[in-house]
């Protein structure tokens, strides 16, 4: 039984296409030529007897000033967009290239100034071809006006964004807006929406003889669990579904994407269970890379690994860690937010159970590796002690718990590593004053 598209597919598939460059182009060239056409609909109307008469010759000089500059500017655009991806991979991370990509004011400057060429050669195609009467040479010379406004206020917007595009700081604001939106995406519906999963099915390999498992030959990361057609599926067959990988962990072909109770096909419709598995299984996107939209854990690892490198002997960049501990500030203390939630959460797939995600696999992602490249820079070890401090006082006990954890863990690393006695009194101090801890 198929299930209707979706929101959190719709979702999904709107972010893969905020992903290619091709899509906003050609939107605005299909929109371009339309609105060229237009102009056409102005002839042989009442209107056309009340509108000033503009020389043809004029509108064909403007369109042809347009379209030999707008060529020339979707070249240096496009140029400059691939000099930002070159740039964000090297000195940040190449996981936060299509963050880039995605970037809105980049992909509506590239497409207004290749819809506005295609808008002009069609225009004086047109024209020179005597398609317009004088009322459809004033619309069109009324478009052409409009169009050269949009491409003055597009490429004044995108000269002020074109100077971040691609650089660390920018990268990182895109990282944790994106982190961000993931994170209140599932507190608005934890779980994806499934109930609560039994302990039983987490510990996976535990109770494979009670359920049937559901494998899949392809290796790579779950992009998205369309929790809609699971449930729709199993109803169908009236039975209970229990997801064992959520978005963003790595299936193999030897790892269950989900435990099923024991249910009965319709043989009577001629139903083959493998085949009847096959349906569930379209509802597992599969994919070579994880996706920021719905893994609340992969803009944490991106951030740890912008981190990691801006503190390698090689880039020297303190700073830059620095304020990615400011974001996962903002980042954990936004998770934490999901023990405050009053009223209970909204079980719109009765049929399926979901894990939670792992608060402590979270910190993991976030912390172990600054930690770990941080233990010989004394200032960014002092802002992971006052982060973590932060963190802490979170009402979620099992985020408290973990920060406190990571806490004595980066302070261990760094006493270890740290030469200059100074420095570790300092610390030392500092861990003593942010945590209480009685020395």
């Amino acid at each position: 039984m198929d299930a209707p598209i979706s929101v959190d597919r719709l979702r999904f598939l709107l972010f893969s296409f905020k992903e290619k460059l091709w899509v906003k182009p050609l939107s605005l060239c299909l929109l371009s030529i339309a609105a060229v056409f237009a102009a056409k609909l102005a002839d042989g109307t009442a209107l056309a007897e009340h509108l000033p008469k503009i020389e043809q010759a004029s509108v064909e000089t403007l369109l042809s000033i347009m379209a030999s500059s707008m060529l020339v500017i979707a070249t240096f655009s496009a140029g400059t967009m691939v000099s930002a991806y070159a740039s964000a991979s090297r000195s940040s991370t190449p996981r936060s290239v299509s963050l880039i990509i995605s970037d809105d004011a980049s992909q509506n400057a590239l497409s207004t100034f290749v819809g506005a060429f295609i808008f002009s050669v069609v225009g004086i195609t047109a024209s020179n071809n005597n398609f317009f009467a004088d009322a459809g040479i004033f619309l069109l010379f009324c478009l052409t006006c409009m169009v050269f406004g949009i491409v003055i206020v597009t490429f004044i917007r995108w000269v002020d964004s074109v100077a971040r595009l691609g650089r660390v700081g920018s990268t990182v604001q895109k990282v944790e807006a994106a982190a961000m939106r993931a994170i209140k995406h599932r507190l608005s519906s934890p779980r994806l929406g499934g109930k609560l999963q039994p302990d039983a099915i987490k510990e996976q390999g535990s109770c494979t003889s009670k359920y049937v498992t559901l494998k899949t030959d392809s290796i790579g990361y779950v992009q998205m669990v369309d929790m809609a057609k699971v449930q729709a599926w199993a109803e169908a067959h009236d039975t209970l579904v229990h997801i064992a990988i959520l978005p963003g962990e790595f299936c193999t072909p030897d790892r269950p994407l989900c435990y099923i109770d024991k249910y009965q096909t319709n043989e009577s419709k001629g139903e083959d269970k493998d085949d009847d598995k096959s349906a569930l299984l379209s509802a597992f996107q599969i994919g070579s890379e994880r996706s920021f939209e719905a893994d609340p854990r992969y803009g944490l690892v991106v951030l740890s690994e912008i981190a990691c490198r801006a503190l390698s002997p090689s880039v020297n960049d303190p700073g830059t860690a620095i304020t990615i501990l400011g974001s996962y500030t903002r980042l954990f203390l936004q998770w934490g937010e999901k023990a405050k939630q009053d009223p209970p959460e909204e079980i719109k797939y009765d049929k399926v159970t979901v894990r939670d995600v792992s608060s402590t696999e979270m910190f993991d992602d976030a912390f172990t590796g600054v930690a770990r490249d941080s233990a010989t820079m004394i200032e960014v070890s002092i802002r992971m002690q006052k982060t973590l401090a932060a963190i802490s006082k979170s009402s979620d006990k099992t985020i408290s718990k973990a920060a406190v954890d990571h806490a004595k863990t980066a302070y261990e690393r760094s006493i270890d590593t740290l030469c200059y006695e100074g420095d570790k009194s300092t610390l030392e101090a500092v861990r003593n004053k942010l945590f209480d801890t009685g020395k």
